[in-house]
């Protein structure tokens, strides 16, 4: 990278909270945020988040009549993009990117207006414009009257660090000075969880831990879903309101045999890592905040690719989904949020049921990870001095 880039805020909503002193709290505990819910007569686990933000949503949705219609997907994407340009000092109708994204999109009412259509044959004139790609990021950009372009896309569970490489390339072309980025995903619904399940990758198995992400020892697929919307203001350069920066992007793709396969090594995470840490002495970079989603295949091979690229001697691990689930196209940054806390809190946040880390006194590197079905992977170094 010819330039690094700078955070100046993250937003979230998550099982974990929105406020930023509540997600650090909640990080610091080793309890999991998993609970079940019923789908279809069946329980399921699920990560949701609070009711007081669900309470939020429903404000928002009665807030403007033209809002009344829109996907969860886009509402959350509202809701925290204007904390996040807030927390920036951006302002509306400012010069700004936008790029959001979401790997299943306006899942709840994509399956309410087909299920409308099977039962009449009928559909209703909002069912094409809400339910479309481009949905999220062109609410977002009306809600923030932005003048600058917005951007969509899915590329599964890498879409937010996929939208973080475009405002990269944007912000280094010199074509766009600020840009925000990220994902959003509201996947609960109970055709989601059967696609899953038809997968045989969800967990079943009633635990302290229902998703034994970054357990090796599991002869089982544990992974559980969880929603979320997560954005981030990045801008081009040295910031005196930088929460980190980015130094280094990397992204891959394997040769794959199935839909949702990943090579034995995941060669895409090698080539992906090696990348972001290309211009880095490997012994620099302190953590990497994993995509491990609790399955057997997608745990076990992205931690041979992390041996591969750094040895025994790797850096301290960790996820997050054991604790707020797989939150698709938002979990990249979700990663890049628990990446900024430990740098800020200098403190590291393990898997409780995970070997024990050998940490380091000092976190000032970490690399984040993610990867969607197909291999699509995507890795970043964030720093937390320029």
């Amino acid at each position: 990278m010819k330039t690094k880039i700078a955070i100046t805020s993250l937003a979230s909503i998550s099982p974990l909270g929105k406020n930023p002193d509540a997600i650090w709290h909640n990080y610091l505990s080793s309890k999991t945020l998993i609970s079940t819910k019923e789908f279809n007569g069946n329980n399921q686990f699920v990560a949701t988040i609070p009711t007081e933000i669900r309470q939020e949503i429903e404000e928002l949705r009665k807030s403007e009549i033209k809002y009344k219609a829109l996907d969860e997907t886009v509402l959350l994407s509202i809701l925290v993009s204007r904390q996040a340009i807030k927390n920036s000092g951006w302002k509306n109708g400012d010069d700004f990117g936008i790029n959001i994204g979401s790997s299943r999109g306006a899942t709840q009412l994509f399956e309410k207006y087909h299920q409308e259509f099977l039962e009449t044959g009928k559909t209703t004139t909002l069912a094409s414009p809400t339910t479309t790609l481009g949905n999220i990021s062109s609410w977002v950009a009306h809600d923030l009257k932005n003048n600058g372009p917005e951007i969509s896309h899915s590329i599964t569970c890498s879409t937010a660090l996929h939208a973080v490489l475009n405002a990269v390339a944007w912000l280094q072309s010199g074509m766009a000075t600020k840009f925000l980025v990220g994902g959003s995903e509201a996947p609960l619904t109970a055709f989601t969880i059967a696609q899953m399940n038809a997968l045989k990758i969800y967990a079943k198995e009633e635990s302290e831990f229902p998703c034994r992400a970054f357990d090796f020892t599991k002869t089982k697929n544990t992974m559980v879903l969880g929603e979320s919307a997560s954005v981030a203001c990045l801008e081009i350069g040295e910031n005196p309101n930088a929460l980190a920066y980015i130094e280094g992007i990397g992204y891959a793709t394997d040769d794959i045999e199935h839909n949702i396969s990943i090579s034995d090594e995941a060669n895409c995470f090698q080539k992906s890592m090696k990348m972001a840490l290309q211009n880095t002495n490997l012994n620099d970079v302190d953590a990497i905040v994993m995509h491990m989603p609790g399955t057997l295949k997608g745990d076990t091979s992205e931690y041979k690719a992390i041996l591969k690229v750094f040895g025994e001697n790797h850096p301290m691990l960790t996820t997050n989904k054991w604790k707020v689930g797989h939150t698709f196209g938002a979990s990249g940054m979700l990663n890049m949020e628990l990446a900024i806390l430990m740098m800020q809190h200098n403190q590291f946040i393990g898997v409780p049921f995970a070997e024990a880390q050998k940490e380091r006194k000092l976190i000032k590197k970490v690399l984040i990870n993610a990867v969607g079905f197909g291999g699509n992977a995507v890795s970043i170094l964030l720093s937390k001095e320029f």
